[in-house]
Parts: C-alpha cells; sequence; structure tokens
C-alpha cells in the first residue's frame, strides 16, 4: 500500500497524510515538536540517523537547525526526502556506519529505530563518534513494558520489525555504556482525551493491530473518530516513565 509520494506503507513506519496513520504519525510528531523546543539550538548542525519519509528532519529544519543531514538505509526513503524536502540534505546510509566525520554534529537525533536494530552497540558508538564533545543526542523508543506488556528483556517481539525493546533501565545502561553522560530518561504519554478513551474502550494501540490504515471506514466508528481527530496535542511528554508508550532518552557526549 502507498502512502507519501508513493512510498510503501508497511507498518515499519509511518507516513503523513493518510487518514488511518494519524494516530501515530501526530504521536512522532509530538516527539519531534518536543526535540525542536526543548533540544535543538537554533543554527545546530543536525544528523538524524532513521529519517524515514523525512517529516521529522523538515520539521527541526524549520525550528532553527543551520542543516539537517536526514540518513536512512531505505533507498526509496531517501530518493522520496531528496524530491520532497529539497532543504533537507537527505542520503541512504548503513547507520552502524555514518558517512559523517568525527565530531561533525551539534545534535543527533534518531527517533523510533533503536528497536530497529541488531547491532546497537556498533550504532550507539557511531552516535558517539559523530556528535561533537558536548554534543546532544536524542534517542525515543516504544517502552517494552506497555508495547509488549510480559515481553522479557532481549526476546524477539510480536513486531516483526523489532528486533529487540528496551525499558528506561536499558537505556541509561546503554548510554553510559558508551561513554554519554547527563542520560535522562521521559516518557510520552496519552494526554487527556486518548487517556479517557482508554478507560472505557482499553488500550487504543492493541484495537490498531490489523486495522487497514487505508479503509477508515472500515473501522469501529469509535476508534475512526478518535484516530481521525488526533493531533500532536494528543500526546505530552514529562517526567514519568512508568506507563509511558514512547521512551524518550536525551544524552551528552563525552
Amino acid at each position: 500500500m502507498s502512502g507519501a509520494d508513493g512510498l510503501e506503507l508497511t507498518g515499519e513506519r509511518t507516513l503523513p497524510g493518510i487518514p488511518g496513520e494519524r494516530y501515530w504519525f501526530h504521536r512522532h510528531e509530538a516527539a519531534y515538536a518536543w526535540v525542536a523546543n526543548t533540544q535543538l539550538v537554533r543554527g545546530d548542525f543536525v544528523i538524524e540517523a532513521g529519517a524515514g519519509e523525512g517529516y521529522g528532519a523538515e520539521l527541526l529544519r524549520t525550528a532553527g537547525a543551520a542543516q539537517v543531514l536526514a540518513l536512512d538505509y531505505d533507498a526509496a526513503a531517501a530518493t522520496h526526502m531528496t524530491r520532497t524536502y529539497p532543504h533537507v540534505l537527505a542520503a541512504r546510509a548503513n547507520l552502524i556506519a555514518l558517512p559523517v566525520a568525527t565530531d561533525a554534529a551539534d545534535l543527533v537525533v534518531s527517533m523510533q529505530v533503536i528497536e530497529h536494530i541488531w547491532n546497537v552497540s556498533e550504532l550507539l558508538a557511531e552516535f558517539a563518534r559523530v556528535a561533537r564533545p558536548g554534543g546532544r543526542l536524542v534517542i525515543s523508543t516504544p517502552n517494552r513494558e506497555v508495547f509488549s506488556p510480559g515481553l522479557a528483556r532481549e526476546a524477539k517481539p510480536t513486531n516483526p520489525f523489532h528486533v529487540q525493546e528496551f525499558d528506561a533501565t536499558q537505556l541509561v545502561d546503554l548510554m553510559t555504556s558508551h561513554g554519554f553522560t547527563h542520560v535522562r530518561v521521559r516518557g510520552l504519554h496519552h494526554a487527556e482525551r486518548l487517556a479517557a478513551f482508554e478507560t472505557t474502550t482499553g488500550p487504543i494501540v492493541r484495537r490498531l493491530i490489523g486495522l487497514d490504515p487505508h479503509s477508515l471506514d472500515t473501522w469501529p466508528s469509535d476508534l475512526a473518530d478518535l484516530v481521525y481527530g488526533c493531533s500532536a496535542a494528543d500526546f505530552t511528554i514529562n517526567d514519568e516513565v512508568d506507563g509511558a508508550h514512547d521512551l524518550i532518552v536525551t544524552a551528552v557526549a563525552g
């Protein structure tokens, strides 16, 4: 199934402009907006590792980055970014061998990527290499304890695109073991409207499984109305990790 400008919607990444994807798209958009508002310094050189469709890289660029280098292993995604976001510098790249000079980046961003990577240690080593001393790192990933309740550490998730999922303590340990300091984990939560909906209908994510995002008119009407009306304002980010849907890690390169 095609989404933005012919990119295939496989479930591995979200795309803008698809009504049935609005929950996922705005959930991730909220995280990017938080990065732009709290972590980005005007004039930063930003590397986004695993940029997907490119909407996040464009958001960071328009928020004040001097340059965003958006990297993705998928050739179609890199081509799409070049065509759709011409002011973003996009390229295809292996994320564990970034085509970037050492100490180059003021800010390294990798959103909803680490759970897809087989060689996490190599990924983080590359992030540590390309970030300048004192440069910043931001990573987001689904909170295993909420996204896949009962799944043990390092167990294979049911999501076919995920290699493993993480909890907050794991992420802190990973960052510190690769030389990052000032490691902090925050949580992305449903804001009031989504939280209230779940109190009567159960977890939104579980109800979305198996539904065709291109056929919103075939969904249960309450869920279709909720998702169609989603915006970034339906999500909030704070210091509470317990119960968070996504974990957002910030750290400083040594």
